[in-house]
């Protein structure tokens, strides 16, 4: 049963979408284990680009099976859109599949997230405002609406309608703002049921089924393993789990079903929303990797913030998802760099730390220790071996693996599928 688990290995947005994309390939079935319509891939496929934020990435290859799993949280409105762009674009989504147990997004839960990040002020976590958080909130509250309550009317009716005259108390009470319709959000929602309907099964037996058989499996996750609820610069976080471990629960499998974790590494480092940033940078060095990388956010558009590689992340994202191989992205980005620098470690307190602070105070006031290297100006996009790399950038891998003790089996050296250099063949 080779199963592989794709994990973000910094703030998210390291090109996981690429990595999933060109793993696909291999794999048999490509499943979504967290997280919402907060987070977005960008695929590129022949010269066109596909965006995106619930559906697999391996819906590009007509014959996977691409399953939502039970620990995303779905907004069936962004998912019918989704759909529907991916179908203009010659994309068949008919081996889509939709787990019966995953939560739904409803138009409370954005109203919700909007109203708190207003009310916190200068505070805010700066979320996308999708409703994410809400509606996790709403699951371990233990009131929340499943995919499988929205297919039946009356079980969604009368749901909804205790969840609506309650969240409506609180836009009253709380917020002084105003109500939202019961009526309009039943009938919007059982059109959506109408048309999600088909798509839907239980994927915990779907995928066990398919494992057993011996079916080549990739999970993919939104975020990264600093957004991780529990293991993330909490509270600037997701609301769910990123990491590895997340898929036991997300899709519904167990731990002894998985086979291998890949930990997707942009070449250096960014991150969107507030907290602190050790290696962020604010000067041209700063801009020119926000430029050059289209650092931009695929769901929000907001401008990502920039700094160098930071080892001590990476190990601790090695630790806390069990990281066997790397998958190193955005390396040509770097090219015409006279100066790329790395993170070794943190000075706190006038000693040397190496462990990632649990404490957002701490972290702020750690300074970042760095090694720094010469550049290359070669253009690295049509190389597909290791050793026809420049020197430099050679020397620049080859320091991240010898910080993290994780070897890089892939290099992205561009957007496109092929612009890749595979050292090591996974899913095979």
């Amino acid at each position: 049963m080779p199963t592989l688990v794709i994990v973000g290995s910094q703030w998210g947005d390291e090109g996981k979408g690429k990595i999933t994309d060109y793993l696909a390939e291999k794999a048999e079935v490509v499943v979504r284990y967290q997280g919402g319509n907060n987070a977005g891939h960008t695929v590129e496929k022949d010269g066109t680009q596909y965006k995106l934020h619930l559906v697999p990435s391996g819906i590009l290859y007509p014959e996977k099976i691409c399953i939502i799993g039970n620990g995303v949280v779905l907004d069936p409105g962004s998912l019918i859109d989704e759909i529907n762009t991916l179908k203009e674009q010659g994309v068949s989504v008919e081996n889509l599949k939709i787990s019966d147990r995953a939560h739904i997004v409803l138009p409370y839960h954005i109203k919700l997230d909007e109203l708190e990040e207003v009310a916190k002020g200068k505070n805010d976590i700066g979320t996308t405002k999708r409703g994410i958080g809400p509606c996790y909130m709403d699951k371990s509250e233990r009131i929340g609406i499943r995919v499988c309550d929205l297919l039946k009317p009356e079980v969604f009716k009368n749901k909804l309608k205790l969840n609506v005259e309650k969240k409506n108390k609180i836009f009253r009470e709380v917020y002084d703002a105003g109500e939202l319709n019961f009526e309009e959000i039943y009938e919007k929602y059982s059109r959506y049921a109408s048309i999600i309907k088909s798509y839907v099964v239980d994927t915990t037996s779907l995928l066990y089924d398919l494992i057993k058989d011996g079916k080549k499996v990739l999970f993919e996750g939104a975020q990264g393993t600093l957004l991780d609820i529990d293991l993330g610069t909490y509270p600037y976080v997701t609301a769910s789990h990123p990491i590895s471990g997340g898929v036991t629960v997300g899709a519904g499998v167990g731990p002894t079903m998985i086979n291998d974790v890949i930990g997707v590494v942009k070449a250096y480092t960014t991150r969107v929303g507030k907290g602190p940033f050790p290696t962020e940078l604010f000067d041209d060095y700063g801009n020119f990797l926000r430029e050059k990388g289209h650092e931009y956010g695929t769901t929000t558009g907001r401008p990502r913030r920039c700094g160098w590689l930071d080892a001590v992340i990476l190990s601790f994202s090695v630790k806390v998802s069990g990281i066997r191989t790397f998958a190193l992205t955005k390396l040509d980005t770097l090219t015409g760099l006279d100066k790329i620098k790395i993170c070794t470690g943190y000075r706190f307190n006038g000693e040397i730390i190496k462990d990632f602070p649990a404490s957002l105070e701490d972290l702020a006031m750690c300074e970042p220790i760095y090694e720094e290297f010469d550049g290359w100006n070669e253009n690295i996009s049509n190389i597909r071996k290791f050793q026809d790399l420049p020197l430099n950038a050679q020397k620049y891998v080859k320091r991240i693996e010898e910080l993290t003790g994780i070897n890089a089996s892939i290099i992205s050296v561009g957007p496109g599928r092929e612009e890749t250099i595979v050292r090591e063949e996974l899913m095979s």
